[in-house]
């Protein structure tokens, strides 16, 4: 044991969703043991623009006992079945990351070994057309359906979220103090002791929550831990967001398109859209990257554009003495695959499994690191992915982009998903082999081999087998209303909150 004694007191500095997504989660699952305070300023305000996450939320909805369509209602969310991208391959070339698996696996070999040998007997047909997900996003559809379930995630208003978790963090004994943090006292073992507000009030802790943003109040400044720079992999380093009133029915996907010097987002919810350029600054200046934004949205300006720096990498570690560090003050990416509310959420849930009730041990701070730095080196090789695998070659951006090297980790999986189509992932991996398969073979990676079992079908049965599972595909569409339709009809924003 290296923390002294028993953990009771957590404190949790900072709040917005990364703050009360833990103070949630510990008083609601933890609470008849730990007690938690969350401390937060009302004159600081949080970054807020992350409005789209990815499936596994709905796991922690049900751990936190939270009703999908109050939760809906509550933060005008939408339907997210995935994430189309726009102009990544090159101008004018799209495809779609869905969630959920295109066709059917067999335990020998992945379906898209079945599918490469039937574009070689002259079955045209893309990935997508054996996705439920991708022709449902394609027709602007959803439903929750009994026999066919749909894999999908949500579009959210990040401010609505962390109120709507903050009522459940309340109500399950959470407390919740104001005021600015302006000094961090330690121990004699360099762990963090207490807390002073700008009112002079001390709050001491045993275990303390690093949810202040960029700014690393605890991890970084307090703790001095350290930071991995992995901007020469992922050079955007700045994003402009601005939030405009609706001009036609929410879509249920994320659309994501690239320009010269980065990318464009569209996150439509029920009430607005939340749209964002994440940009490179060596190539455009903030005043150019937001002429750019405000020329290729419509509707009314209902916030003024926001600028937002940052520097993608992570902690040297994520759990540092008595501190854990969760959202941006544990480290950043970015928000091309909608990652950061997952990384935090299973910042929380690792804490949870490996929680120092008797105190802090060396081997849960050592496992919890480990795990996450595996978790998000996968994340961030799959970012690079999106940038490096591209036949753009228009600006000096994509240039840069398509020259530079890259992590040996995916150079490893996208040599053998080359050479041989086949895609593995491991432990702690947020991306299935299906999003790994849909975003190379969509960025114009088309393996030069699949697996010989393939081969066993005879011609006549695969041509059948693909064809029934578009059959099958098309069959359901007919039985969806549309997302607009589905959404007025299952959780149709509340106006009250």
């Amino acid at each position: 044991m290296i923390g002294g004694q028993a953990v009771k007191n957590v404190v949790i500095v900072g709040g917005g969703t990364a703050g009360w997504m833990a103070a949630a989660s510990f008083a609601k699952l933890l609470g008849k043991s730990i007690s938690v305070t969350l401390i937060e300023s009302d004159e600081i305000s949080t970054v807020g623009v992350g409005e789209a996450t990815v499936p596994p939320l709905i796991l922690l909805n049900r751990y936190l006992e939270i009703n999908e369509q109050e939760f809906l209602a509550f933060v005008k969310g939408s339907i997210k079945l995935g994430i189309s991208f726009e102009n990544w391959k090159n101008v004018n070339e799209n495809y779609f990351h869905m969630f959920g698996t295109p066709g059917k696996d067999t335990w020998a070999a992945s379906f898209q070994h079945f599918w490469l040998r039937g574009k070689e007997l002259g079955v045209n047909h893309p990935l997508g057309d054996y996705s439920l997900e991708h022709k449902a996003a394609e027709h602007n559809k959803f439903a929750h359906m009994p026999n066919a379930s749909l894999n999908y995630a949500y579009h959210l208003d990040a401010g609505f979220y962390a109120k709507f978790l903050r009522n459940i963090a309340e109500q399950a004994g959470a407390t919740r103090i104001e005021g600015k943090v302006t000094n961090v006292s330690l121990d004699k073992d360099d762990y963090i002791k207490s807390i002073e507000l700008a009112s002079g009030h001390i709050v001491e802790g045993d275990l303390f929550i690093d949810c202040s943003g960029f700014r690393g109040l605890l991890i970084e400044q307090a703790l001095h831990t350290g930071y991995e720079d992995w901007s020469h992999w992922l050079p955007c380093d700045s994003a402009v967001a601005v939030q405009t009133e609706s001009v036609r029915d929410p879509v249920p996907y994320t659309r994501s398109i690239a320009h010269a010097s980065g990318w464009q987002w569209q996150i439509p919810l029920q009430h607005r859209v939340g749209n964002g350029l994440v940009y490179c600054s060596r190539y455009i200046s903030d005043d150019d990257a937001k002429k750019l934004l405000l020329d290729n949205i419509q509707g009314r300006l209902i916030s003024e554009p926001k600028i937002i720096k940052y520097r993608t990498g992570q902690r040297l570690k994520h759990w540092n003495k008595n501190c854990v560090a969760l959202g941006l003050a544990s480290g950043f990416i970015e928000p091309l695959e909608s990652t950061s509310i997952h990384l935090i959420q299973r910042g929380i849930t690792r804490l949870i499994q490996m929680f120092p009730f008797a105190g802090i041990r060396a081997c849960d701070v050592d496992e919890y690191n480990e795990q996450m730095k595996v978790e998000i080196l996968n994340v961030r090789d799959f970012i690079i992915l999106h940038y490096h695998l591209t036949d753009r070659n228009d600006s000096p951006f994509w240039q840069y982009c398509r020259n530079m090297d890259i992590p040996e980790s995916l150079e490893h999986r996208m040599r053998m998903f080359r050479e041989t189509g086949k895609v593995f992932v491991k432990s702690y991996e947020l991306f299935s082999e299906a999003s790994w398969l849909q975003v190379m073979v969509g960025q114009g990676l088309i393996p030069e081999n699949y697996h010989p079992v393939a081969n066993e079908i005879p011609a006549d049965d695969l041509v059948k087998f693909l064809a029934e599972i578009r059959t099958q595909v098309n069959q359901n569409l007919p039985k969806m209303p549309t997302h607009k339709d589905y959404l007025d009809f299952y959780c149709k924003a509340s106006d009250w909150n």
